[in-house]
């Protein structure tokens, strides 16, 4: 059994394809998401489809894999069982090893409610509500009069100056000085602001002062306002709070902001832990033994973004890489062979790109930028984007973006924007369900703040025009939804 159909989930499963094993991959999406691009998908580079393709068609060819699509709510080591959940309906899964890869999501530091206004990198979800956010707000600038309006709209903040952070600001520039420079009449998209927060007093702090200093000057000339030392106390609709090193607070007006800090292991590393007595970090991740398995299970291995052994990063290859060491030590428990060898990781570097034809790349003691460290940070990319036709349909897109200024993935929709927070707005509780009876109406169990199907008698309240009017997209009295 693997839980996850990311890095190592998949990696996983792909190694264990000549084993006499039967394989099942349980994830809540269909899809394996190359992250790494995400924020690609957010800025209109590329599109969805190019950084996710569907788990089953890159598995289709290995018969003894078996997807499962369903969310993991529960693990019972004793049982040596996994229950799944799907709109409603729940199965259970019995495995003799298991493989733990369910990832990470966005850290908030505790500060949760940040994730309305400043929405993370980690799902397809996320990189299209923000190419919405980002889109649109150069349309609803275009549309206003007032000043003081347009430049909160066109004030884009980034928190965070890690390589997903600096990547963001860098593409949200280039969006603004190249390619949507002429498409406007009212305004023009170079005066819009981008401001790259982090509390850290360096950018791409894990590659050093040297690289980290190209980036931050590399930015700085696209017209990136690089604020270092600064905390972020506040997020509200239209603006972020923020304190300085010194202890001054200032505010930022800005209605799209960014949050690219910090992350925060899979709950199901907690269940983990109070059933196998592992340890667990600040973020989450379990601690594991030496060969990736769990203290007092040699069966479960824990593995990516969920696992905390030698401070390795949180970083693909080291999901791979263990992905790859499970099923190879699965393998030699099932063929008679000795098992429980220690994990190595063997460092294949760091690379990020800041703008077209410039990233950093840190090579053991290489350290690049520039052009060439762009062209190695290209190859090795699409390298690991899975399938020829991604890799071809990528290539293609990059070049109108790189080479052009165009950006063919730019249709936005207001439910891109809204869906998620008027599901929140659900509750909790919320969870759609299908019925039994293939004639009944499906459900969505709720606390029954909006119901989703609207009833014959009554129009529910919409929740659409409770968060357009928050945004300031419409006036809250017009009623228009």
């Amino acid at each position: 059994m693997v839980i996850g159909s990311g890095f190592g989930g998949l990696f996983a499963a792909q190694a264990l394809r000549s084993a006499w094993a039967d394989v099942t991959i349980v994830a809540k999406t269909s899809h394996h998401l190359f992250q790494p691009l995400l924020y690609q998908v957010a800025t209109g580079i590329l599109s969805e489809g190019e950084i996710a393709p569907s788990t089953r068609e890159v598995l289709r060819r290995q018969r003894n894999a078996r997807v499962v699509l369903g969310e993991v709510t529960n693990i019972d080591l004793e049982a040596r069982t996994v229950t799944s959940e799907l709109v409603g309906r729940t199965a259970v899964h019995h495995y003799d090893s298991l493989i733990v890869a369910a990832g990470a999501g966005q850290s908030y530091f505790g500060n949760d409610q940040f994730a309305e206004h400043a929405p993370g990198m980690k799902s397809i979800d996320d990189a299209l509500e923000l190419r919405g956010r980002i889109l649109g707000m150069f349309e609803l600038a275009e549309a206003s009069t007032d000043e003081a309006d347009i430049e909160r709209l066109l004030t884009f903040v980034v928190v965070g100056a890690g390589p997903t952070g600096v990547e963001m600001a860098g593409q949200i520039a280039e969006l603004a000085h190249r390619t949507l420079r002429k498409d406007f009449r009212h305004i023009d998209p170079r005066k819009a602001r981008i401001v790259l927060l982090d509390a850290a007093p360096v950018v791409l702090p894990a590659f050093g002062d040297k690289l980290g200093g190209y980036a931050a000057e590399r930015l700085e000339k696209l017209g990136v306002e690089v604020q270092l030392g600064a905390m972020v106390t506040d997020v509200d609709g239209t603006g972020i709070e923020v304190k300085e090193a010194d202890g001054t607070r200032r505010r930022i007006e800005s209605v799209c902001k960014v949050w690219a800090a910090g992350v925060q292991a899979s709950p199901l590393g907690r269940q983990l832990a109070e059933q196998s007595g592992a340890g667990l970090d600040r973020a989450g991740r379990v601690e594991v033994e030496p060969d990736l398995t769990l203290p007092g299970h040699p069966e479960v291995y824990v593995i990516g973004d969920m696992m905390s052994l030698n401070r390795l990063p949180g970083v693909a290859q080291v999901a791979i890489q263990g992905g790859r060491h499970a099923a190879r030590d699965i393998r030699a428990r099932i063929e008679g062979r000795q098992s429980g060898k220690l994990f190595k990781y063997h460092d294949k570097g760091s690379m990020a790109t800041i703008s077209r034809f410039s990233a950093v790349a840190s090579i053991g003691r290489l350290k690049l930028t520039g052009f060439l460290a762009w062209l190695m940070w290209l190859a090795v990319h699409l390298v690991y984007i899975i399938g020829f036709k991604h890799r071809v349909t990528t290539l293609l897109h990059w070049a109108v973006s790189f080479v052009g200024r165009g950006r063919s993935e730019r249709t936005v929709t207001h439910q891109q924007i809204f869906a998620r927070t008027a599901i929140s707005r659900l509750g909790d509780d919320f969870s759609p369900s299908l019925p039994p009876d293939p004639d009944a109406r499906p459900s969505w169990r709720g606390n029954g703040a909006a119901p989703l199907v609207p009833s014959p008698v009554a129009r529910p309240a919409t929740v659409t025009e409770a968060t357009a009017a928050e945004m300031r997209l419409e006036p809250a009295a017009s009623g228009v939804a």
